[in-house]
């Protein structure tokens, strides 16, 4: 496996690793004030982007990736408007 793939999957893992604390503290919590609606909305609509990028490139690390973060990202963003 080429070192640029390792280092795309690498980068993967710390792009969709990183919301998960993020989830599993307002999953638990149910305390969503001090996270940013704006935010969690813009990366809603980018990991969509993404996805629809890496789809018309049949690039599938870029789909998989994005559809994870696409799937953490909207779990804030419901509990951010669930728990107001």
């Amino acid at each position: 496996m080429p070192g640029t793939t390792i280092l795309g999957y690498v980068a993967a893992c710390c792009s969709t690793v990183a919301f998960l604390p993020q989830v599993i503290k307002a999953w638990r919590t149910r305390s969503t004030g001090d996270l940013s609606l704006p935010t969690f909305l813009t990366v809603v609509a980018g990991s969509i982007l993404w996805l629809v990028y890496g789809w018309l490139r049949t690039d599938v690390p870029i789909m998989a990736t994005n559809a994870i973060i696409f799937v953490l990202a909207s779990t804030i963003l419901w509990l951010k408007l669930h728990f107001r």
